[in-house]
């Protein structure tokens, strides 16, 4: 008896069958009309989970004058525009409060969430299951992503989390954010990768930092259909990225920009970069200065090259990035010149938190993946996971996850409540990545020799994890980083 997978609740399960390992077909659900907020004379049916309590409930009746003449002409469903029409009628029938002035909250678990966050990400679960699932493994082999899904993701309103509805997004939280990427890595940290960098280090840097024109320009296109790259990393910077060799001359109205990136995410997908050069290199680390790059307007002058060939999170491209007299308008800088050292410190501390989510659904979906493996893999007469010793190993791994979400999530509340986070991102990054990597090894070991097979889902969450201990600061950068602030605050 052989073992095949089965899609529930967003995560990849196995279950006992004859037969090679499979992917079985997500469930379908009812179908129910909903229109795209963001885009309102566009609509959609599509399938959509039932659920309780007040938010979605307040959320269709919002939307029901409209329901009866629905034509769908979207392929997906919006998924931030329902979660925003469901927040937007709760606040609207609270006590004293309105769409502007939201009630005030006290200050309550980090891990508890809202009926938003649960509608969120319950529907965030649902299509991953649905879109994301059923395309892992051949994006992994092929070692790209499917334009396809990344259509998908743009369309169910997965890449403008936070990004203000009047310019396409979805006007939600930073923990919203962290949400929709715990989720997707649940079934893929390829794709959840491709999102959080996407979504915390571009869409909020020009969000946070840049002028009303350029949010008026640039913002559009990254909530609806650009993805974005951070470029900061050079081969010769990377713990120490402020010392970049890229350069900027002001040349009249524009810059010139010359230099090499490594290791870009997204680059090869990417239609957006934010390019970080040093525009005054006698300033050291207070020259280097942020530029929004349009991959179509710079032409030949700025050349995506090797796509690396990854241990792990395949799917998500990282490329070489050739700056070759890339001429870029003034209007396009992002800040004030040489602040951005200061947008890149505030964009990764964020994408820490993100990474640290993707590292918590990582973890999960291995622990997920193996233990329903142990619940009916049997031997000597019984399910593995009867074994004492094999319960006490689970209860163990699920500690230490309780524990990194529970340290991830209080970092994205305190980015929501406008609060230092330097030091709670890097416990939450530093000991997300550190459980992932040791529940995903785990993982292969509970699920033995099919664990080590590279059809089952646990082989791919072990070569996936090991990058968390490296890209958005080291484990040892992040130790420095925390040492550095308890030495401040303990010294004399």
């Amino acid at each position: 008896m052989a073992t095949a997978l089965a899609l529930r609740g967003g995560g990849l399960y196995p279950v006992v069958r004859h037969g090679a390992i499979r992917l079985s077909q997500w469930p379908p659900v009812p179908a129910v009309s909903v229109p795209s907020l963001t885009h309102p004379a566009r609509w959609c049916s599509a399938p959509l989970p039932i659920y309780g309590g007040r938010g979605l409930a307040g959320a269709t009746a919002l939307m029901a004058p409209a329901l009866a003449s629905a034509r769908c002409v979207r392929p997906q469903l919006d998924i931030a525009a329902v979660v925003a029409a469901a927040a937007a009628a709760r606040r609207s029938t609270s006590t004293g409060a309105s769409p502007s002035h939201p009630p005030e909250v006290a200050p309550g678990p980090a891990t508890a969430f809202t009926e938003e966050e649960v509608l969120l990400r319950d529907m965030v679960a649902k299509f991953a299951a649905r879109h994301v699932a059923p395309l892992v493994a051949s994006m992994d082999t092929k070692a790209e992503l499917d334009p396809a899904l990344l259509s998908q993701l743009f369309e169910a309103g997965l890449m403008g989390v936070e990004v203000p509805t009047a310019h396409g997004g979805g006007g939600m939280s930073f923990t919203s954010a962290i949400i929709v990427i715990e989720e997707l890595a649940k079934v893929d940290p390829a794709v959840s990768a491709v999102v959080d960098i996407h979504n915390t280090l571009l869409c909020n840097a020009v969000r946070r930092h840049g002028t009303d024109a350029q949010a008026a320009e640039w913002l559009p296109r990254l909530a609806t259909s650009s993805l974005g790259a951070f470029c900061l990393s050079e081969a010769g910077s990377g713990s120490d990225a402020f010392a970049l060799k890229t350069r900027a001359v002001r040349d009249g109205d524009d810059w010139i920009i010359n230099g090499t990136k490594a290791w870009i995410s997204n680059a090869k997908e990417a239609d957006i970069f934010l390019v970080f050069a040093n525009a005054d290199p006698a300033a050291g680390h207070r020259g280097i200065t942020a530029f929004l790059v349009d991959r179509t307007a710079a032409a030949d002058r700025l050349v995506v090259g090797k796509k690396e060939d990854k241990l792990g999170i395949r799917a998500s491209s990282c490329c070489e990035l050739t700056l070759d007299g890339l001429r870029v308008p003034a209007v396009n800088v992002l800040g004030p010149v040489g602040q951005g050292y200061k947008i890149a410190i505030g964009g990764l501390n964020e994408g820490r938190v993100g990474i640290g989510a993707q590292l918590v659904g990582l973890a999960q979906g291995a622990m997920d993946v193996a233990l329903s493996y142990a619940a009916q893999r049997h031997q000597f007469g019984r399910p593995i996971a009867d074994n004492q010793g094999m319960q006490f190993q689970f209860a163990q791994a699920a500690t230490e996850l309780a524990a990194a979400r529970a340290l991830v999530y209080n970092a994205a509340r305190l980015v929501d409540a406008g609060l230092p986070v330097v030091a709670d991102a890097a416990y939450a990054k530093l000991y997300a990545s550190q459980v992932a990597d040791r529940v995903a090894a785990a993982g292969v070991n509970w699920a033995g020799g099919v664990g080590y097979m590279r059809d089952f889902p646990a082989e791919k969450f072990f070569r996936d994890a090991k990058i968390g201990q490296i890209y958005e600061g080291t484990t040892n950068m992040h130790l420095a980083t925390i040492a550095k602030l308890l030495a401040e605050k303990y010294k004399t």
